[in-house]
């Protein structure tokens, strides 16, 4: 077990990507707590607007997908952050107030990479996954689940109606999706994004974590890999006969069977 913890401490973060109402957030908090490892979640955003005197409601109405919140809190922030995420923030680079798109979103790189730099978290979405999608000491996951299931379980957690429930299962994935796709080309359902995809319509959660957790392990273990002995192929011998739907060129060309 120690060496499974020394292998895993050398990787420097988690991301988690998630439908709505797929347990995703509960797991990257139970992963957190797992690891010993800093959970980087819309908390964090709630718990700084709070400190800035901006209501809960306008952090989690605008929290993924609009700009003018964390705008005002990077802005705010240069004179508290520091204290709380050292490694984040340069006092020689003054956050200023980002008026469009592409300053808003180098400000939010900024952020995760801050996140990354201290190491050892858990980020939860705001394109984390792209963001750090060249690291390799960094677990990407998506976390899924049927439409069937997400509606009850936004229903028994936040107290709503099915019908309630599966509009704001679509509102907030329709969000979600938009906001990969505006800041940086890219969908969320793409599964090249990630090192593991769960679907937690039958495993629970605490299964879904063990699996991470195993992940990471087994990520950690070819930090020192080299490219060339990476991909599926690596350390496998040729096939011993040529595939059986492997033609050559002059037979796909002709039309040949």
């Amino acid at each position: 077990m120690s060496g499974e913890s020394g292998s895993i401490s050398q990787m420097r973060a988690v991301t988690i990507s998630r439908e709505y109402g797929s347990g995703g957030g509960e797991i990257a908090k139970r992963l957190a707590e797992r690891l010993g490892w800093h959970l980087v979640d819309h908390e964090v955003v709630v718990q700084v607007a709070r400190e800035l005197g901006v209501s809960e409601e306008e952090a989690a109405a605008r929290d993924e997908h609009v700009e003018s919140l964390l705008s005002r809190i990077l802005t705010s922030m240069q004179g508290i952050a520091p204290a709380v995420y050292p490694a984040i923030y340069d006092e020689s680079t003054p956050v200023a107030l980002f008026t469009n798109p592409e300053e808003y979103r180098e400000a939010v790189n900024r952020v995760i990479k801050g996140a990354f730099a201290v190491g050892h978290v858990v980020i939860v979405g705001r394109g984390a996954q792209v963001v750090l999608g060249d690291r390799r000491d960094v677990l990407h996951v998506r976390i899924v689940a049927s439409l069937e299931r997400r509606v009850p379980y936004v229903m028994r957690r936040e107290g709503l109606d099915e019908h309630a429930a599966r509009s704001r299962i679509q509102s907030k994935d329709h969000d979600r999706e938009r906001y990969l796709q505006t800041e940086y080309r890219r969908h969320p359902a793409d599964a090249h994004l990630y090192d593991l995809v769960v679907n937690t319509d039958v495993l629970d959660l605490d299964s879904v974590v063990d699996l991470i957790v195993l992940a990471l392990e087994r990520k950690a273990r070819r930090l020192n890999v080299s490219e060339r002995e990476l991909g599926p192929g690596a350390g496998l011998a040729p096939y011993s006969g040529r595939p059986g739907d492997l033609r050559p060129p002059y037979e796909r060309a002709s039309g040949k069977v």
